[in-house]
């Protein structure tokens, strides 16, 4: 068994014994690290087929990410971490390249819970990911979860407010109503894609993120779900590769590799220039809306460097980019 498959087992052990929300609350101070190695070339490949990336000369900015996640799930499965795992939401992430990584640096990882924070929905504790290379932070991530339950008071908790750093007692905090509508809603469509039954299984495999929710029916059923879902990493990861090639408007399978231009499921990805003249992603933010039900159809939107994710009506991701200059 993989160290992230005896994670998810000891969250499954450990979960029903914690109770989110409780006074006092305090996040551990320790930081679980992986020891500077090379990237392994055949893991990369088949994630950049399978989310998209065309560059062979950059790691995918979301990559580092996926090698730092069986960290941040070790943490989140120990005793002394205050929230269950199971039933964790992830709600949004941001990510800054300080300079692209190459996939023959040998990434040291370091990942480490950075704070609690009152939601509206119960609690929001946010993960760290830093990636170094010969002691230069080159790659760093955060991460929101969201665990839900009710305040103390028999309300919902409130949102974003005070926040509980690392060994520091959780407070309430007054919040803000919720916001409007997500944030770009009316993008234009640049993409569709038809994103196939097997996907959550082919994301775990590539990704080692084996959760039941992403892999069958029936083991997303027993988490209250009508179907499993696809990975939200999946769909940052897929729609940055779009990002970067600067696609126009086509259909496609949502699942391979894809072309910078043209239309058609059987169109193939940019290789030359054009791919590379686009000003790279230094960093994104994403916040995760809605489950993508497997399998479905979705539609990705752009314009200028804000972007999302769709089905139908309904807004599943919404992200922004920022880009070099």
């Amino acid at each position: 068994m993989t160290a992230l498959g005896v994670s998810l087992l000891r969250g499954a052990v450990t979960s029903p014994f914690k109770r989110a929300g409780g006074p006092g609350a305090t996040l551990p101070t320790g930081r679980a690290v992986l020891p500077a190695a090379p990237t392994a070339p055949a893991p990369l490949a088949a994630y950049r087929t399978l989310c998209g990336f065309t560059d062979p000369e950059t790691l995918p900015l979301t990559y580092p990410h996926v090698l730092g996640f069986p960290l941040a799930m070790r943490l989140m499965t120990e005793r002394s971490f205050p929230l269950p795992v199971l039933g964790l939401v992830h709600t949004w992430i941001e990510i800054t390249g300080h300079r692209p990584p190459c996939p023959e640096d040998r990434l040291e990882l370091t990942v480490y819970a950075a704070e609690l924070t009152p939601h509206r929905r119960g609690t929001e504790v946010t993960m760290v990911t830093e990636a170094r290379c010969a002691g230069e932070t080159v790659w760093e991530s955060r991460s929101g979860y969201l665990s839900r339950h009710a305040a103390a008071g028999g309300t919902a908790a409130r949102s974003r407010g005070a926040t509980v750093r690392a060994g520091a007692p959780a407070v309430a905090a007054e919040t803000a109503p919720p916001g409007a509508p997500a944030a770009g809603a009316g993008l234009p469509a640049v993409a569709e894609w038809r994103l196939p039954g097997d996907l959550g299984r082919r994301y775990g495999a590539v990704s080692g993120d084996r959760n039941p929710i992403h892999l069958h029916p029936l083991t997303a059923r027993l988490f209250g779900f009508p179907r499993h879902l696809a990975h939200g990493m999946w769909t940052v990861a897929r729609c940055l590769a779009e990002a970067e090639t600067g696609a126009g408007p086509r259909t496609g399978t949502g699942t391979g590799a894809w072309a910078a231009t043209g239309t058609g499921a059987d169109a193939r990805p940019e290789t030359g220039t054009g791919a590379r003249d686009r000003a790279r992603i230094r960093s994104v933010r994403a916040e995760f809306k809605a489950p993508v039900l497997l399998p479905a159809t979705v539609t990705y939107a752009a314009a200028g460097d804000a972007f999302l994710l769709r089905g139908g009506d309904r807004v599943h991701l919404t992200g922004t980019v920022v880009r070099e200059r």
